[in-house]
């Protein structure tokens, strides 16, 4: 109700307005963006906008950024979750678009509306024709639900921190093998748990960045990451 009533005052040029029935319906009608920030639209729209993002459709992306802009959304939200669709639907495929949505939060935060658009639009067109890798999203996932499945697991003895001699006499620290000190600063050690040796959690999407990515692996770890 608020919207509407500031979206009337605005539009009127006369310094008395009277609030009519007809006035309300004409000027909503001509006012094709009606936005509730708090209802079931607000969230519609912002799943659309980062859905044509994910989907790599810049102009569906910047018209859904438009309607929201239009809208009076609040900066910093379009601008949080570009900042997680860089990471969550980007990701490894660019590394760089996680670091041009952070600068454009940061931007819009110092700078805000109107020209705050042009930055959104920026950043949104860009993560749009980006190359796409959930990967690093579904790792987490997985660590997390074998976490939650397998408990507290001890940290193997090699990999414990050793700051005393107790620790030291106990074997924290033992074995460990420093990668620096082998031929392309590597050794094949496990680094999990006993219980979850040779788990996989990342697997590398299929792009020319994770490919690069996988021929690393499976250079390093031959079978392991085959």
């Amino acid at each position: 109700m608020l919207n509407i009533f500031e979206l009337i005052v605005n539009s009127e040029e006369t310094h008395t307005i009277v609030i009519t029935d007809k006035l309300v319906l004409d000027k909503i009608q001509k006012n094709t963006v009606l936005y509730d920030k708090t209802g079931e639209q607000h969230y519609d729209i912002i799943s659309a906008f980062i859905k044509s993002i994910r989907g790599s459709d810049p102009n569906a992306a910047v018209y859904w950024l438009a309607r929201m802009i239009e809208g009076g959304e609040d900066v910093k939200f379009i601008a949080r979750r570009m900042l997680i669709s860089a990471s969550e639907d980007i990701g490894l495929a660019n590394p760089t678009a996680l670091v041009i949505a952070n600068a454009a939060f940061q931007a819009v935060t110092t700078i805000g509306y109107p020209e705050a658009r042009i930055i959104l639009s920026q950043c949104a067109i860009y993560l749009a024709t980006s190359a796409k890798s959930n990967a690093s999203y579904m790792a987490i996932g997985k660590a997390q639900q074998t976490v939650k499945q397998t408990g507290d697991l001890s940290v193997p003895l090699p990999l414990r921190n050793a700051p005393t001699k107790l620790m030291k006499d106990l074997g924290y620290g033992k074995e460990y093998k420093y990668a620096h000190d082998y031929e392309n600063n590597f050794v094949s050690e496990e680094f999990l748990p006993e219980e979850l040796t040779g788990t996989s959690f990342y697997v590398p999407g299929t792009n020319q960045r994770e490919n690069a990515i996988k021929n690393f692996l499976k250079n390093r770890w031959k079978d392991k990451y085959e």
